[in-house]
């Protein structure tokens, strides 16, 4: 199981990785979106609690695994009925939704000592969380609501939705909307890197808890035209600059002016503002780099002699 985790993790990563080398695909047509919340960057993963720990509240469609020890006959596993209630030997009905693992298993001690059997040992675990959810969006190809079961990690959810799209940049933002995570944050941003790396296993590996949305966003591009040596489009990665996405286009041609422009429509307004850039000034340091943002375009225009 082990090796089939690593194996699964890996896969992931060098699909991104893959993803990342390939040419940009060409423009699609404008679509109107709405502004996005940005959640929290200054978080790191950290383990959260697993939703299988004993304060986990039952619900219908749950699955229960209970096991009296010492009794076989007595031990299986059952479903939590609409009605909130469990069928089990001897018992008849019990309700048992609302309450939490280890209160289940105190009230299956009391029940069956109550009549049956002498100071009884109940063991009761969440085998399928089919009353708690995540949610799936963006970027991945089966997107939508998907079942927690025991111990679903964020790696086990990626595959279940397919893996990426070919638009995905490889950045995920899992949103936690009951409780937080370690610090209060409500939310964290992993990427999954060009190299697999210890840190993609241990984010990949965060337990989920239910109503966690994770987002799966789509890969960025920046435009790059006039006097460079490959103008096109190209996927921003990290915090791009204007030097930076010229460098990737290939430099300047023999041609190309220092003197370059950065055209950006802003969001929601639809302001267009132009930045002069000069990249004489930036190289010696007296001038900013501005970093890009997604659909900027960057024009080298060509220079007078």
């Amino acid at each position: 199981m082990a090796l089939w985790r690593l194996g699964t993790l890996a896969g992931l990563v060098a699909l991104v990785a893959s993803q990342a080398s390939a040419p940009a695909p060409p423009p699609a047509p404008p679509a109107a979106t709405e502004p996005a919340p940005a959640p929290s960057a200054s978080a790191s993963p950290s383990p959260a609690p697993n939703p299988d720990r004993n304060d986990y509240r039952v619900g219908p469609g749950d699955v229960l695994e209970i096991t009296v020890l010492g009794n076989a006959d007595l031990s299986r596993s059952v479903t939590v009925q609409p009605s909130g209630s469990i069928t089990f030997p001897l018992l008849n009905e019990v309700s048992v939704a609302g309450l939490t693992v280890s209160e289940v298993q105190r009230k299956m001690v009391t029940l069956l000592q109550k009549d049956f059997l002498v100071d009884p040992h109940v063991e009761v675990k969440v085998k399928e969380f089919l009353s708690q959810f995540v949610v799936v969006i963006g970027e991945l190809n089966t997107p939508g609501r998907k079942v927690l079961r025991e111990g679903s990690r964020l790696v086990d959810v990626l595959v279940e939705s397919g893996g990426f799209t070919p638009r995905a940049s490889g950045e995920i933002v899992i949103t936690r909307t009951e409780g937080s995570f370690e610090g209060g944050a409500k939310a964290v941003r992993m990427r999954l890197g060009g190299a697999f790396s210890a840190q993609d296993y241990v984010g990949l590996e965060l337990p989920l808890h239910n109503g966690d949305i994770i987002t799966a966003s789509a890969r960025q591009y920046v435009t790059v035209e006039g006097e460079v040596q490959r103008p096109g489009r190209y996927a921003i990665e990290g915090d791009l600059t204007v030097t930076g996405a010229i460098s990737t286009a290939g430099g300047l041609t023999r041609f190309g002016s220092s003197d370059v422009k950065l055209r950006r429509i802003e969001s929601g307004t639809g302001t267009v503002t132009i930045t002069k850039v000069d990249l004489r000034s930036v190289r010696r340091g007296k001038g900013p780099d501005p970093t890009v943002a997604p659909n900027d375009v960057i024009t080298v225009p060509r220079r007078l002699f």
